[in-house]
C-alpha cells in the first residue's frame, strides 16, 4: 500500500507552490542581499517582498520581523535576547510552563543556571495552565513570560491573551511559541498582548531551516544571539537564506488564506479517526490525551493502554504508517513524554501514547485504512 503520513506536527511536506517559489529564487542567479550590485539588489527585493507579506499576515510592521534558521533559534533568540536586556533593568525572573517545547524549557533552565530565577507553571490533566497560577508567578521582577500557543504533543491551546495582559500589567515581556499554532489560529500582533512570537516554516508546508521571530517595536534593544554582520537590523547576523525566505512567505500566505478550509479538513480527519477506532476496538481500549474542547485541530494524542508506544509505532511503520511518540526532537530517545508527565497522567497512559497529526494531502480513505490496521495491530499486541 502507499505510505500514509500522519506526522505533520513533526514536519510537513513542502507544497508545490512553495517549491516553485524556492526554485525560482535559487535559479535567479547568485545574490547576497547585503551586496550593493544588481544581483544583491535582486536578492534583497525577494527578502523584502517576503518580509512585507509575512508582516501583512501577522498584522505587524515589516521592521518587527527577524528571519532565523528555525523555530528553535527563534525561541532561543527571544529568551536570551530579552532577558539579557531586561537584566539591565533589574528584572531577572522567567516564567514558563512545564509542557513547553524543549527549545524553550532547556533554554530557560540554562538561563536559570546563569542566575535567573525560573518559575515553571504546572498544568492540569488536560494540559491547561491556569491563569491564576500565572498571576501568582508574575511580578515586578519578571523579565519574560514564555507560554506556547498550542502544544506540539497533544494540541491543547493556552490562554495566551489573558496571560499576556498580566505580563503587560507588570511590564514583563510576553513570548509565545506559535510554531504549531500558526496557520490554525488567528494571530494578529496589533490585537494581542504579545511582544515576541516564534514561527517555523516547515510546520506549514514551507522549507526546513527557516524560522521567524516577531519583536514588537520599542520593547527593548534585543541582544542578538548570533553575532557578526548587520543583517536583520543587527538582530541576527548571517547571510539570509533567500530561497527559503521566499518559499516561507508563500507557504504562510497559503496557510492563512486557506486557514478555514485546512482547519475543517484536519478536524474531520481527527474526528473520523476517533469514530473509527471507537467502532473497531471500543471506546474503553484507548484514551485521548489533551483538551477535547480547546485544542489544535490537527493533533490527536492517543494512549492504547497495555501496548507500549514503541511497539505500536514499530508495527505502524512496518505497515507504512508514519506517526510519532511525541515531539520529534525527543521521540527517538525512548524517554517518557515530559508533557504527559506534567499532566500527572498514569505511567500506563504515558508509555502507551501515540501522536497522530494530520495535514495537506491526507484523506478520509487513509484514515479508514489506518484505523483498520491499528485495530489489527491492537488485537495482536493487546492479547499477545
Amino acid at each position: 500500500m502507499n505510505p500514509i503520513y500522519f506526522d505533520h506536527a513533526a514536519t510537513t511536506p513542502m507544497s508545490q507552490a512553495a517549491i516553485q517559489v524556492y526554485i525560482d529564487a535559487v535559479n535567479s542567479g547568485p545574490g547576497n542581499p547585503s551586496s550593493l550590485h544588481q544581483h544583491g539588489r535582486a536578492a534583497r527585493a525577494r527578502v523584502t517582498a517576503a518580509r512585507d507579506r509575512l508582516a501583512d499576515l501577522l498584522g505587524c510592521a515589516a521592521s518587527e520581523l527577524v528571519f532565523t534558521g528555525s523555530g528553535t533559534e527563534s525561541d532561543n533568540a527571544a529568551l536570551y535576547g530579552a532577558v539579557l536586556s531586561q537584566r539591565l533593568k533589574g528584572r531577572t525572573g522567567i516564567v514558563t510552563t512545564a509542557i513547553e517545547h524543549h527549545a524553550v524549557l532547556n533554554t530557560c533552565k540554562q538561563l536559570e543556571a546563569q542566575g535567573f530565577k525560573l518559575t515553571i507553571l504546572p498544568v492540569d490533566d488536560l494540559g491547561q495552565v491556569a491563569v491564576s497560577d500565572a498571576e501568582a508567578a508574575i511580578d515586578d521582577s519578571t523579565a519574560i513570560v514564555s507560554i506556547m500557543a498550542g502544544n506540539n504533543e497533544m494540541g491543547t491551546l493556552q490562554p495566551i491573551a489573558q496571560i499576556g495582559e498580566l505580563a503587560r500589567k507588570y511590564k514583563a515581556l510576553m513570548h509565545v511559541d506559535a510554531v504549531q499554532a500558526f496557520g490554525y489560529m488567528s494571530l494578529q500582533m496589533r490585537e494581542l498582548p504579545i511582544d515576541l512570537l516564534s514561527i517555523s516554516a516547515h510546520k506549514l508546508n514551507g522549507p526546513q531551516g527557516i524560522g521567524l521571530l516577531y519583536v514588537r517595536k520599542g520593547i527593548l534593544p534585543l541582544e542578538p544571539l548570533i553575532i557578526g554582520g548587520s543583517q536583520e537590523r543587527k538582530r541576527r547576523a548571517g547571510t539570509e537564506n533567500v530561497g527559503a525566505i521566499a518559499a516561507f512567505a508563500k507557504a504562510a500566505e497559503d496557510a492563512i488564506v486557506e486557514r478555514e478550509m485546512r482547519y475543517q479538513h484536519v478536524l474531520q480527519l481527527r474526528n473520523l479517526m476517533i469514530e473509527q477506532l471507537t467502532a473497531r476496538i471500543g471506546a474503553d481500549a484507548f484514551r485521548i490525551n489533551g483538551n477535547p474542547d480547546n485544542s489544535l485541530p490537527h493533533i490527536l494524542n492517543i494512549s492504547f493502554m497495555g501496548i507500549p508506544a514503541e511497539s505500536m509505532l514499530m508495527n505502524l511503520d512496518i505497515e507504512g504508517i508514519a506517526a510519532s511518540g511525541g515531539s520529534a526532537c525527543t521521540s527517538g530517545s525512548l524517554q517518557p513524554s515530559h508533557v504527559l508527565a506534567a499532566m500527572k497522567l498514569s505511567p500506563e497512559i504515558i508509555v502507551s501514547a501515540v501522536r497522530f497529526s494530520f495535514g495537506l494531502g491526507n484523506t478520509i480513505e487513509e484514515v479508514e485504512k489506518a484505523t483498520q490496521i491499528i485495530a489489527t495491530i491492537w488485537a495482536r499486541l493487546r492479547y499477545k
